[in-house]
């Protein structure tokens, strides 16, 4: 089948819900994408920040085939082997106590948003159903989700939104302080923003906002949906900011490439959800839990992953700040943790990442002018070379 092809065939029988690159990906191993006519790429997008480990990294193809073998589905009314090892290998490298699994982060957020209104009416007051959260913020494209999200963009045409949330300005704990009233429940923050631009909070920010959700009985939310899974040099980010959250949800790098999100918090909140209160029929079945344990043995074993991703991290903002002396004018910030870094332009990015593309390498583009890295964490010199390279030849032909 040629290009053209599948174009006309996806134009004709999948939604246009997004915005696609001309480029049909058919194979992926390690660091690197084909695609269907057989062009290699360098894979600075991964998924989006899902394919922490590469493409089909060895352990995690062997755990779901094996587990495929097995058993690939059954319901939650029973108990699941791997959905038990996996809660086990999260609560002990984690604050939380308990986890409730499901399919992606979006679902993970909506489960901390019920907790958190469920434990908060029946356990502080029935007036608390309030939330929190930051201008720029994105937490997903559920109703509640999108509602919780900071960005008016993503919200247009699909009013009435739900009511209950309320938004500040991020890094800015007055503005939180001055929102907070008798019906606020809880706080929901990313502690890097991602989709809003990579934005890193100062240090003492996060410390502030869990003093004042002790100060007045709320909830501290933290979604690292894309922080999470050592992104950001640790495994979790608030380990960065010296704080613990009450409820945090992941997803994305958690399965390694498969569908898989959760909601951890401790012992003191957990029981505000029984049964009958929140489920989900897909939620931790054996499939994704294989691959999602293979994922985590994988990142957490002899902490090499995570000191790679230190070392890569620090060794791509060096080189993005080399880009930053040479073309002043174009590029504005360099910020971000591990390998999760933005790089803010004086213009626009996307013609910067079709032009990447073009040259092989696979790039992102987010809040209109952020460059975004969250390349594999297997990443190695070589591939940041060569992006600096792309980059480079890119902003002087752009020049």
């Amino acid at each position: 089948m040629d290009i053209k092809k599948f174009f006309d065939e996806a134009s004709r029988y999948i939604m246009n819900t997004y915005a696609r690159f001309p480029v049909v990906l058919r194979k992926g191993r390690g660091m690197k994408v084909w695609s269907s006519d057989g062009k290699e790429y360098l894979d600075f997008v991964g998924g989006v920040a899902v394919n922490i480990l590469g493409h089909c990294h060895p352990r995690v193809v062997v755990a779901i085939q094996k587990q495929a073998q097995r058993l690939l589905h059954v319901s939650n009314y029973y108990y699941i082997e791997p959905q038990i090892k996996l809660a086990k290998l999260l609560i002990e490298n984690s604050f939380a106590d308990k986890v409730f699994f499901c399919n992606s982060g979006a679902e993970a957020n909506e489960a901390a948003i019920k907790l958190s209104r469920k434990y908060s009416k029946e356990n502080v007051s029935s007036d608390r159903f309030e939330i929190i959260t930051a201008k720029n913020s994105f937490h997903g494209r559920t109703l509640a989700t999108l509602t919780a999200t900071g960005q008016e963009k993503f919200q247009k045409g699909f009013e009435p939104l739900v009511p209950g949330f309320k938004h500040v300005p991020f890094n800015d704990v007055s503005a939180i302080n001055k929102a907070i009233t008798k019906n606020t429940c809880a706080i929901m923050l990313e502690p890097i923003q991602g989709e809003g631009g990579v934005l890193v909070p100062d240090q003492n920010y996060l410390k502030n906002i869990r003093e004042l959700c002790n100060k007045h009985t709320l909830l501290l939310i933290l979604d690292e949906v894309q922080t999470g899974m050592g992104r950001t040099g640790k495994l979790f980010a608030y380990e960065h900011f010296d704080i613990t959250p009450d409820i945090m949800t992941i997803a994305k790098g958690l399965g390694g490439g498969v569908p898989i999100g959760a909601m951890l918090t401790t012992d003191k909140f957990a029981p505000a959800l029984q049964p009958g209160t929140h489920a989900t029929t897909f939620g931790g079945n054996p499939l994704v839990c294989a691959a999602a344990i293979a994922t985590i043995e994988t990142l957490l074993e002899d902490g090499f992953i995570l000191d790679q991703c230190n070392r890569m991290g620090k060794y791509l903002r060096e080189r993005l700040e080399e880009l930053k002396k040479k073309f002043p004018g174009l590029i504005v910030d360099i910020r971000g943790l591990g390998l999760m870094l933005g790089m803010e332009l004086s213009k626009e990015g996307e013609p910067i990442v079709k032009a990447c593309i073009e040259k092989g390498v696979l790039i992102n583009c987010t809040a209109g002018n952020v460059l975004r890295f969250i390349p594999p964490l297997i990443v190695q010199k070589k591939d940041i070379d060569r992006l600096i390279e792309t980059l480079e030849e890119v902003f002087k032909r752009l020049s």
